[in-house]
């Protein structure tokens, strides 16, 4: 059978019998591929009553329905379960809490976000580590307060990881 080198969608061949069946077959898995929508995070077995249309991310040790489809991107459909298996980068949106899921290394990650910096309006408000910077030492004059408050924002920056 002809196929696509990504996700392995059915391609009709010349002479093919039954082409309707591949091409609807084709487009169910463009339906689960195109913008993908998931319910939630991943899980390991499959929901009791799901939606016609509803996808999920199938988890490590999966179970029922699922068995041997770990990582997955599963949906129900009016023929029962379709699954896609990921590519390296293909993400996905959580519905249920606006996250992307990203399959990375085997797994799937969530709510990872990574980038070089972040701009809002054309401004730079996030970008790469910037190195240490020490805590208040020494001088002639000493404000207590003000060193106690410099010492607690710069706590707070390493904390957040925008310094060492």
């Amino acid at each position: 059978m002809y196929q696509t080198a990504r996700f392995a969608l059915a391609q009709l061949a010349p002479g093919q019998m039954q082409k309707e069946f591949f091409h609807n077959e084709a487009l169910q898995q463009v339906d689960l591929l195109l913008c993908p929508v998931v319910e939630g995070s991943p899980q390991t077995a499959p929901p009791a009553n799901p939606d016609i249309g509803a996808c999920y991310l199938v988890d490590a040790d999966a179970t029922g329905a699922w068995l041997n489809k770990d990582g997955a991107l599963a949906c129900f459909t009016e023929g029962g379960w379709r699954f896609a298996t990921p590519i390296e980068g293909m993400s996905v949106n959580v519905g249920s809490s606006g996250e992307t899921a990203l399959w990375r290394n085997g797994s799937w990650e969530l709510g990872i976000v990574k980038a070089q910096q972040i701009q809002i309006d054309g401004q730079t408000v996030l970008r790469n580590r910037q190195p240490a910077i020490s805590d208040p030492a020494g001088g002639t004059a000493v404000d207590v307060e003000c060193r106690s408050t410099l010492g607690a924002v710069l706590a707070t920056l390493r904390a957040h990881g925008l310094i060492d």
